[in-house]
């Protein structure tokens, strides 16, 4: 690759995170690495403005000019080929149902409509980056889950995201699973944490950090809600586990800066299923996210 450098984007349902990464040494440029936290049911253009805002400044602090592509991480449903968003009724992004947002990006950066920018689910980019930042794992079969807003998930056979087969479920997708009286998501997510919190104590939080809080600080609920949610994660998984025989499974996303108070749930339901399964959590999804969305213009450069 003549440019030996790139932007990635990881971009949420509460957050958007940019920074330009040396792809040959797949790391994040110093000083690179903008957050902004913004409500993503914001009008187009303003959630626009605000994801212009965190790349131009990463790009202007990485002292570097010529950039190679525009790799996004980005939540599903998703046409990661074609950069339209099908996200509906998921509390986030609903004035984006329908819109290629990779013109919507060339249009705020004033980019040629050539530039490379390419697309991928964000939980597939948290797993291969995890994989190119544990190198062991380019031998195994790895599970990745992001935690968050949603529910990500993705299968990786020997570093090759696994999507169609009879292995995984449909897409590498588990948010739709059915599970109890809706969908998987509807338990396992920020929103679900939530939901159950409320229905145990009757008050309204207003996003997982408050919810966290309380747990830390001793509240009982709270602390009930989390090791519920390990547990029905674990039921959700624990058949594509088998199925996939997975050998290690990496949590990342927000809610996995809780992982103290939903793993050993998560982890007991697992090895009374029988099951014999490395569990971590990531220390960095960011950067593992950002690593994983520009290891996308390798391969497609070297297509």
């Amino acid at each position: 690759m003549n440019t030996p450098h790139a932007i990635g984007l990881d971009i949420g349902g509460t957050h958007i995170t940019a920074a330009v990464i040396d792809i040959t040494e797949m790391k994040v440029i110093d000083y690179s690495l903008q957050k902004e936290s913004f409500d993503s049911n914001l009008p187009v253009d303003q959630v626009m403005t605000i994801w212009e805002k965190a790349i131009s400044a990463a790009i202007e602090n990485s002292k570097i000019e010529s950039m190679a592509g525009l790799a996004v991480c980005m939540p599903g449903p998703f046409d990661y080929q074609e950069g339209v968003c099908w996200i509906k009724g998921q509390s986030k992004y609903e004035h984006f149902y329908g819109l290629n947002v990779r013109n919507l990006l060339l249009d705020s950066l004033s980019l040629s409509a050539d530039f490379p920018v390419l697309f991928e689910n964000d939980a597939v980019c948290f797993g291969k980056g995890e994989v190119f930042k544990q190198k062991e794992n380019l031998s195994k079969k790895v599970i990745a889950i992001t935690l968050g807003t949603g529910l990500g998930a993705c299968f990786i056979d020997k570093g090759v995201s696994v999507t169609t087969g009879d292995l995984v479920p449909l897409d590498g997708e588990i948010y739709n699973l059915p599970y109890k009286e809706g969908i998987a998501e509807d338990y396992v997510s920020v929103r679900g944490l939530l939901s159950h919190y409320h229905a145990l104590s009757g008050t309204t939080l207003n996003n997982g950090l408050e919810l966290y809080n309380l747990a830390i600080k001793g509240d009982q609920l709270a602390i009930s809600v989390f090791e519920k949610m390990g547990t029905d994660l674990a039921a959700i998984v624990i058949p594509w586990i088998q199925n996939f025989s997975a050998d290690h499974i990496i949590i990342g996303g927000k809610i996995a800066n809780a992982g103290a108070l939903f793993l050993p749930s998560f982890t007991k339901s697992v090895k009374e299923a029988g099951i014999e399964v490395q569990v971590s959590v990531s220390n960095d999804n960011e950067a593992a996210a950002l690593l994983g969305a520009v290891s996308l213009l390798c391969t497609s450069h070297s297509k």
